[in-house]
């Protein structure tokens, strides 16, 4: 852990110059106390690394030291920033590694092509964390213990115990074979085995994880996009999914889409209201599918939902004194 820290405090300073100790203590999450050591023992390392005093004193490399990084020109660079500014990594823990990453990345520039990289990846926005009507975006909130231990096992091989607590049930532990890990907007998943049954497993709702010395049951090769393809597909097809038909104002058929589980038939009518014929989880879904659409949606079919809808605009009427 400290000598990624030295490394990142090194690349600081190629970087951005001079910077005091409290600013570097900032950038890497520790007390200027520990700054102060970590200078002191690249100091001892032959860093060349010097400190100037005064009001806008700090700590700087001599200007001919350069870490020694090489290989990447401007658009590799480039990609790899932009990637970096995805917020997926946070779903298996990795945040604080790939901001390492990125010092060392546009270190291992050519002097010409260092600003230019950074200075375009800046121009690039991937992910927000609101969208154009100002909802915020909320990733998952991972604990990185919890997180560490599962990435661990995944990359070892080995069996791993959770605490896992499912919907609507009391957490209980579960010895799995882990297989891998796959984040779907910024949500995180873990792909394993239980007794041999192919199980998926939600990372918010892991409470506890420990990786165990005895090795996984898993194939020694894998094709996470093909399993994970699979497993959406078996989760469509299973529980109480109910079908029905709707039409949509065309400016509101992605929002219908969006939180729909399939999509089995569509055409557009006189009008220009899209009519589908679409796949809900259950029956609460659909009907509160619908009811996020107000009135750019009518339910057509079946009888059940127009009437569970009709009974919520009812009830609301009624409580702000509207007659029907």
């Amino acid at each position: 852990m400290r000598a990624d820290r030295l490394v990142s405090l090194v690349l600081l300073l190629r970087q951005r110059g001079r910077l005091s100790a409290a600013m570097l203590a900032r950038e890497l999450e520790v007390s200027t106390r520990t700054v102060l050591r970590d200078i002191e023992a690249l100091s001892a390392a032959g860093v060349p690394v010097y400190a100037e005093r005064g009001r806008n004193g700090g700590f700087a490399l001599l200007p001919d030291f350069r870490t020694d990084l090489t290989g990447l020109n401007n658009d590799e660079a480039l990609a790899l920033l932009i990637a970096g500014s995805r917020r997926g990594t946070q779903a298996f823990g990795l945040g604080s590694a790939l901001a390492s990453a990125m010092h060392k990345v546009v270190d291992a520039l050519p002097e010409s092509h260092r600003g230019t990289a950074a200075d375009v990846a800046e121009r690039l926005l991937v992910d927000p964390e609101t969208d154009l009507l100002s909802r915020r975006l909320v990733a998952e909130e991972l604990p990185d213990t919890i997180v560490a231990e599962v990435r661990s096992a995944v990359f070892a091989g080995h069996k791993l115990r959770i605490h896992y607590a499912a919907t609507d049930q009391e957490p209980k532990w579960r010895t799995v074979d882990p297989i891998g890990l796959v984040t779907v907007r910024d949500r995180g998943y873990l792909l394993a085995k239980r007794s041999g049954a192919d199980r998926t497993y939600r990372l918010s709702r892991v409470l506890a994880a420990e990786e165990l010395n005895e090795p996984a049951q898993r194939p020694s090769e894998v094709d996470l996009d093909r399993i994970w393809q699979e497993r959406s597909a078996r989760f469509r097809a299973g529980g109480d999914q109910v079908t029905v038909l709707v039409r949509v104002h065309p400016a509101r058929r992605e929002d219908l889409v969006d939180t729909a589980v399939a999509i089995l038939a569509e055409e557009t009518d006189a009008d220009g209201w899209r009519r589908l014929e679409v796949t809900f989880q259950d029956s609460r879904h659909a009907e509160w599918a619908l009811w996020q659409l107000s009135t750019n949606a009518e339910a057509l079919d079946p009888e059940w939902l127009r009437a569970a809808v009709g009974a919520r605009a009812a009830a609301l009427a009624a409580r702000y004194g509207v007659s029907s």
